[in-house]
């Protein structure tokens, strides 16, 4: 069996990925200029350390580096975008960020021109090709490989809860879905794609890669995208969860709630308690609810079937994280998770805007890329 080294890192250090789509500043349909912005920024060709190439040419991703604190993530991420909108301004296109672009036609983007995307659409036809949907990765350092599979094994009694903050794809091409996130939905149908397994062991994450390997289905790791997943060349547990975020306020939101569910468990883990779990079907079953219902899912919170609001169980929790925040340094990032449950997920705030302005979502689009510039949920 072929082992999987685990990288050494630093604990509860931050990595943040947040996926932009670019959008024509007249008609709010989706621009493939991509690899304009990409050459620009790196004219020799060599990849940007903070802004890099994704499937789709209407997208570019923007990656921290490793950082200490949520709000040092948040400064790497506002210099990308102000160097972003430097070469974006004048092409007459706009940074903006949902989950999926409300009216875009997946049969009208093109893929950019690398083997690795080509043989990703080869492989996946039909679904591949309608992968027009946006994210945000979150990383977070892990110092010993053995609290790896039981911090994310933990973290997926959370999974609803961050998938209904961070709910943004109520629209696919021009019609209302009736889901909070489409994404969600959409993006598990790549074969490695969706919930991970339940792997109690290193061990059996090494013989799924080595049999995933031996029958062709992946040539590399990264190539395995759940939803949680261990991430060994970086050291990190990375939450692949979230819709993208329409501004960098939900953004460190998200990111502070999942660094410090990653550093309560790893206290557990330190005072020798056990850490929660749920049923794979428990989580299957969340994960439809936060899909479809968003802030409005009454989702399985224990292994006993007990249910809540998820509104309720947010509250609660960020209460029960405020000390881990303060140690981390990032209690108001946490808190502004309140800003989201007061003002509506963006799915919601999508919605809005689309029943004021007589169903079109154009308005919708309006709305997205003014929150981006504003930095915060409008």
């Amino acid at each position: 069996m072929s082992p999987i080294p685990f990288a050494s890192s630093a604990r509860s250090t931050l990595g943040i990925e947040w996926e932009l789509a670019l959008v024509d500043k007249d008609s709010g349909d989706l621009r493939q200029v991509a690899q304009t912005i990409l050459d620009a920024v790196s004219p020799d060709g060599s990849q940007h350390p903070n802004i890099r190439q994704e499937l789709l040419l209407n997208t570019v991703e923007i990656v921290t580096d490793v950082c200490d604190t949520v709000e040092s993530a948040g400064r790497d991420l506002s210099r990308s975008i102000e160097l972003l909108q430097t070469l974006t301004d004048p092409l007459r296109v706009e940074l903006m960020c949902a989950g999926t672009h409300p009216f875009a036609r997946w049969t009208h983007q093109k893929v950019t021109d690398k083997q690795r995307y080509a043989t990703l659409i080869d492989r996946t036809q039909w679904w591949g090709r309608q992968m027009l949907i946006y994210g945000i990765h979150v990383h977070v350092g892990v110092e010993d490989r053995s609290k790896v599979l039981p911090i994310a094994n933990a973290l997926l009694t959370y999974q609803g809860h961050v998938q209904s903050l961070s709910a943004s794809s109520p629209f696919w091409g021009g019609s209302d879905t009736a889901y909070a996130s489409n994404r969600a939905l959409m993006f598990q149908q790549l074969p490695t794609a969706g919930l991970p397994f339940d792997f109690r062991d290193w061990s059996e994450l090494e013989k799924y890669v080595d049999d995933m390997t031996k029958v062709g289905v992946i040539d590399e790791f990264n190539e395995v995208r759940w939803d949680i997943r261990p991430s060994p060349h970086y050291g990190t547990i990375e939450t692949r969860i979230a819709d993208g975020a329409s501004n960098l306020t939900e953004v460190l939101a998200l990111a502070a709630l999942t660094q410090c569910l990653v550093e309560h468990f790893s206290t557990m883990l330190d005072q020798g308690k056990e850490l929660p779990r749920l049923q794979p079907w428990f989580v299957q079953e969340n994960k439809w609810r936060s899909a479809r219902y968003g802030m409005d899912a009454i989702l399985i919170l224990d292994e006993h079937g007990n249910e809540d609001l998820i509104t309720d169980d947010l509250g609660r929790l960020l209460t029960e994280l405020e000390p881990v925040a303060a140690r981390l340094g990032c209690e108001k990032e946490l808190s502004d998770v309140r800003v989201i449950l007061r003002k509506g997920a963006s799915y919601q705030r999508q919605r809005a805007v689309a029943r004021r302005s007589g169903g079109d979502l154009g308005a919708v689009v309006n709305h997205l890329v003014n929150e981006l510039r504003a930095g915060k949920p409008l």
